[in-house]
């Protein structure tokens, strides 16, 4: 079928609105009408290339959900209308980290950015003129339609708004997950969240849903500390210099139990600064990315050793997709988790480049392309 959607065709670039031809599913995979797609930040830093995409052009886009069009015989019981959220990250269910409960590094998650489909190296999308597209996750959610492996499809209930629901795709759970299981947050701690944006707003929520006593958000855009304040953030500064000696004034000194870095483009500095603000035996989690070539992290080393603090990477928050997406929801619907408050933005696919240019200013916590618009 013909189609529409966001594609980059060298980096740096800027996202362009093509015409593109969607192949029908083949075995294990669906054909999804999407009704909303998450503007991610990521999807930002493969157009800058600071993540390298193996195939260009490609359609961009992780984050989103919609309605089943069309879809075979499967073992998830996916049938034709229903309704269903995207994972960034597929979920085989037979490697060994599926296995072993650490969905978000499955094995097929290493061809993420290559752009044609895992298993046989084939492509789903194409030019016009027969040009092989590559698809961001083997999803491209900044396409009205799209074909994809049901290793990437959560089928949910129907009473959940697809608007909201497509956040816990990628965002949600990176943020949340980044408190809860990353940085083990214990009730009555202290928390540090340095960067308030789609990830870093649910970093904070994951925090005090964990039980924190204190969760400092850390952001210079005023609105941003704003926003996490209303989403469950006890205190906010301007800086991380400011968030360390705030932890340190309520622990009697001995800093943030733990600090989640979840700032727009991750540099070591950040990394050596929100480690600066944890006590002994405190965790720092990194959740940001940044310019993939970038090496080094401007650490104290005797620190690390003598005060036994943790360097802990989170990819999806540790979250699996499989479970996580349906138990967000569901908490969604208990009140426990806000939703309605992240997003702060919708956009027609037409106007994608104002919306990235929003979420570098810094007015949006999410915005979201919306299709129905």
């Amino acid at each position: 079928m013909r189609t529409q959607g966001a594609v980059i065709t060298k980096a740096p670039g800027e996202y362009e609105i093509v015409d593109l031809d969607l192949e029908d599913p083949r075995p294990d995979e669906l054909q999804v009408e999407l009704v909303a797609a998450g503007l991610c930040h990521s999807d930002d830093h493969y157009a800058t290339g600071d993540l390298h995409l193996g195939t260009y052009p490609t359609a961009g886009g992780h984050e989103g959900a919609g309605i089943v069009t069309k879809v075979g015989p499967n073992g998830k019981g996916i049938e034709v209308g229903d309704h269903v959220v995207f994972s960034f990250i597929p979920a085989c269910g037979h490697c060994r980290w599926c296995t072993r409960g650490m969905q978000n590094l499955c094995d097929h998650g290493a061809s993420i950015m290559a752009g044609p489909r895992w298993t046989d190296g084939s492509y789903r999308l194409h030019l016009p003129d027969g040009t092989n597209v590559g698809q961001v996750s083997g999803i491209s959610t900044f396409v009205r339609h799209t074909t994809a492996s049901l290793e990437s499809a959560v089928k949910i209930d129907d009473d959940i708004p697809l608007d909201l629901a497509c956040l816990v795709g990628c965002g949600v759970g990176t943020g949340w997950g980044s408190a809860v299981n990353s940085a083990e947050v214990r009730p009555g701690q202290t928390v540090v969240v340095m960067g308030i944006g789609g990830i870093g707003t649910n970093a904070v929520q994951g925090a005090r849903h964990a039980g924190a006593a204190n969760v400092i958000a850390v952001d210079p855009v005023a609105f941003k500390r704003e926003k996490a304040e209303e989403l469950g953030a006890t205190h906010t500064c301007a800086s991380i210099e400011e968030a360390g000696e705030l932890a340190r004034l309520l622990t009697n000194g001995q800093g943030a139990d733990s600090a989640i870095v979840t700032i727009g483009v991750l540099t070591g500095e950040a990394i050596a600064q929100a480690f600066a603000t944890v006590r002994k035996a405190g965790t720092t989690v990194v959740t940001a990315v940044g310019n993939h070539e970038a090496v080094g992290v401007p650490l104290p080393l005797n620190e690390l050793t003598l005060y036994q603090k943790r360097l802990q990477g989170a990819l999806y928050g540790g979250c699996g997709p499989n479970w996580d997406i349906k138990a967000q929801l569901q908490l969604y619907r208990e009140g426990a988790l806000k939703l309605d408050e992240l997003l702060t933005a919708r956009y027609r696919l037409e106007d994608i480049t104002q919306g990235y240019d929003d979420l570098r200013a810094g007015k949006n916590i999410r915005g979201i392309i919306d299709y129905t618009l």
